[in-house]
C-alpha cells in the first residue's frame, strides 16, 4: 500500500495569476478561482492532496493588512495534517503580505507566496510555472522552519529583502541586500541560505484597531513638512536620500512631529541601509537619528510601515519600536 500523499493548502487572493481578458488579450480582471488555478497544472495533483480555497479575488492593490492577518489565523489555526501552504496573488503587493505574514505567523511549516507577471490571455503565461514550483517548495522539508518565501521565476526569497523591480519583466522580483536564499532546478528545491535569526511574530489578538500609518519621499528641494499634512497619521515613514538624509530646510519639521509620533528614517534607494555616523551636518543620518527619528536598518519605507503598524496596534511604546526596529534590521 503506497504511502499518502502530503497535504498542501491552497489559498487564492486574485491577481494577474488569476486574471482572465475579457475582450481579446485585454481588459484582464481576476476571476480565476482556486479549483481553475490548480486546473493549468494537472501535475500537481500527483505531487499532493490539495486543499483548495479561493480566500480573496482582488487586484493585490485592493487587499488589506486586515486580510493578511485574516489570513494569518486560517494558517495557524489550520490542523496538522496539512503540510504547508501556498498562497497566490498579486505582484504589487507580494513583497509587502509576504513580509506581514513573516511578523504574524506562528507556524514551522512551510508558506510559500507567488503570483504571475503574465495573466493566462498573453503568450509565456507564467502563472501555471510559478504556482507549480510553489507548490514544490511548499512540499521540501528543507523549506520548514525558515518562514513564509517567496517563488518567483524559479528563485526563492526572504520577504525581509524581496522587492518587485520591474513593472513588467517575468524576472520582476529579487533582493537587492541578499539575493535569492535558493532555486528550483530540475524539479529539485535548492535552498542554500537560510536566515540566522527569526524575531518574534506578533500576536494577534493582542493587536487593537490598525493604525494609519504615511509613507512620504524626499526629492531635490523638499519643503519642510506641513504639520496638517500628517495630523491624520498616527506614525510617518519617510524615504530619505541615500544613506538617510534630508534637505536641511526639512529637519526643524521632521523634529516637531517626531516629537509627538514615531518618525521612521528609510532610504529610497531600494538597497542598502541607513547610517548611523557618517555624516553630521543638518538633515543628515547623525543629525535626524539625535532628533529622535528611528532608523528603519535595512528595511525599504513599505515594510518599515507595517512594521510600525503592527507596532503600535500592539501598544508598544517608543523604546519598544527602537529596539524592535533594531532586533528586525540586525
Amino acid at each position: 500500500m503506497s504511502a499518502r500523499l502530503p497535504r498542501i493548502a491552497v489559498f487564492t487572493l486574485g491577481g494577474t495569476i488569476a486574471s482572465v481578458p475579457q475582450s481579446g488579450v485585454a481588459d484582464a480582471v481576476p476571476k480565476l478561482s482556486a479549483e481553475e488555478l490548480i486546473a493549468a497544472i494537472p501535475q500537481a495533483r500527483n505531487l499532493a492532496e490539495l486543499e483548495l480555497t479561493s480566500f480573496r479575488q482582488y487586484p493585490s492593490g485592493d487587499l488589506t493588512p486586515e486580510d493578511i492577518i485574516e489570513l494569518a489565523g486560517r494558517i495557524d489555526s489550520t490542523g496538522p495534517e496539512i503540510d504547508g501552504f501556498v498562497i497566490t496573488q498579486g505582484t504589487d503587493t507580494l513583497e509587502e503580505t509576504s513580509f506581514l505574514l513573516d511578523l504574524l505567523l506562528d507556524t514551522d511549516r512551510p508558506v510559500v507566496l507567488t503570483g504571475a507577471m503574465r495573466n493566462s490571455g498573453l503568450p509565456g503565461a507564467d502563472g501555471p510555472a510559478n504556482l507549480l514550483a510553489a507548490l514544490r517548495v511548499a512540499l521540501a522539508p528543507q523549506a520548514r522552519g525558515v518562514g513564509p518565501l517567496v517563488v518567483f521565476n524559479d528563485e526563492i526569497h526572504l520577504p525581509r529583502f524581496v522587492r518587485k523591480m520591474h513593472s513588467s519583466n517575468v524576472a520582476a522580483f529579487n533582493s537587492p541586500n541578499a539575493g535569492p536564499i535558493g532555486w528550483i532546478n530540475e524539479d529539485r528545491v535548492r535552498i542554500v541560505l537560510r536566515p540566522g535569526t527569526h524575531t518574534a511574530t506578533f500576536e494577534r489578538a493582542h493587536l487593537r484597531t490598525l493604525p494609519n500609518v504615511g509613507i512620504i519621499s524626499i526629492g531635490l528641494g523638499s519643503p519642510p513638512v506641513d504639520p496638517s499634512f500628517v495630523a491624520g497619521y498616527d506614525g510617518l515613514v519617510v524615504q530619505s536620500f541615500g544613506g538617510g538624509h534630508v534637505p536641511s530646510m526639512m529637519v526643524q519639521s521632521l523634529a516637531s512631529i517626531a516629537a509627538t509620533k514615531p518618525v521612521i528614517l528609510a532610504t529610497r534607494t531600494g538597497a542598502g541601509e541607513i547610517y548611523e555616523s557618517t555624516y553630521a551636518f543638518p538633515g543628515s543620518e547623525r543629525d535626524l537619528l539625535e532628533r529622535g527619528l528611528v532608523s528603519a536598518g535595512t528595511l525599504d519605507a513599505f515594510k518599515a510601515r507595517l512594521l510600525l503598524t503592527l507596532l503600535l496596534a500592539s501598544g508598544a511604546d517608543r523604546s519598544t519600536i527602537d529596539k524592535r526596529f533594531t532586533e528586525t534590521t540586525a
